[in-house]
């Protein structure tokens, strides 16, 4: 599926953007835009896709999506139909990935909404009960004008960062584009991994990397991560082989042993795990017309 970049105009050179749209479906397709987004589906169905993620979505869904992400939503079948009178009703606010930049980046009084969208590199999606409470206050958002609208949004960006009612969309893969990784130490062993994940890695050669005793990495890595080698890898993996799927220009088979797998089954048994779909469906999922 080819994607498009969205070219996001800002009447008046605003800083923010908010529209409140019903309409039969979602039509936008496969895009991504420089610019950070929010959306609030009020009424509506169907599928996500952000990146490599794949999920359901329903009334009450909120996201957060960072510059450059990947992504659409595909509202259900029944949109489709005029009969049954059917719409999606949602808000979406946007705005510039130079959005006080540096004064986030700088005060520590932004710490937490510098937090929040180095998180939403890889999409964010947060709880049905959050997603309730919030979606009141973007209601009124869409009423603010001016210098009140961009006060309000910084509002909105601080309780969606002091929470914890939420989970990440997208792979690993994503995330390591981004990661502003402050030791020294991982700043080896990430450029080890991102260069050679495709191949076999040994524990022992990362441990090397790192200048640790084997079971000193393993403990260092999954403190600074939260996740096991194993794990990191495995997602990074899947991650590329998601990528592979969307291009459509691989058979499963090439893709597995592309994505760093010499076992065909256990790599649609990884990749299921991961995603919830096997390769092929995943593929039949993502192209559906």
């Amino acid at each position: 599926m080819k994607m498009m970049h969205e070219q996001i105009d800002f009447p008046g050179r605003a800083a923010v953007k908010v529209k409140w749209r019903k309409m039969a479906h979602f039509t936008f397709p496969w895009h991504f835009h420089d610019e950070y987004e929010i959306l609030y589906v009020i009424d509506g169905a169907g599928s996500s896709f952000v990146a490599d993620n794949i999920e359901e979505f329903s009334s009450g869904d909120l996201v957060l999506l960072g510059s450059n992400l990947p992504h659409f939503w595909r509202s259900d079948e029944s949109f489709h139909t005029e009969e049954n009178g059917k719409i999606v009703n949602y808000i979406v606010v946007q705005f510039s990935s130079e959005f006080f930049k540096e004064i986030i980046s700088e005060y520590p009084e932004f710490h937490l909404i510098k937090e929040l969208l180095e998180r939403s590199s890889r999409g964010i999606r947060f709880s049905t009960d959050f997603s309730q409470k919030f979606g009141k206050k973007l209601i009124k958002l869409t009423k603010r004008k001016g210098f009140e609208k961009t006060l309000m949004l910084l509002e909105l960006l601080q309780l969606l960062a002091k929470t914890d009612q939420y989970k990440l969309l997208a792979g690993e893969l994503y995330q390591t584009e981004h990661h502003d990784f402050t030791s020294d130490r991982l700043v080896k062993v990430m450029h080890y991994i991102n260069s050679t994940y495709l191949k076999k890695i040994e524990l022992e050669k990362v441990a090397e990397v790192a200048s640790l005793h084997p079971s000193a990495f393993c403990r260092f890595f999954k403190e600074k991560t939260g996740k096991s080698l194993s794990e990191f890898v495995s997602d990074m993996r899947i991650s590329y082989a998601c990528r592979l799927l969307i291009e459509a220009k691989l058979s499963v088979s090439q893709i597995c042993y592309e994505s760093g797998y010499n076992n065909l089954s256990n790599f649609n048994r990884t990749f299921k795990k991961h995603t919830g779909f096997t390769p092929t469906n995943y593929f039949l999922e993502f192209h559906k017309k």
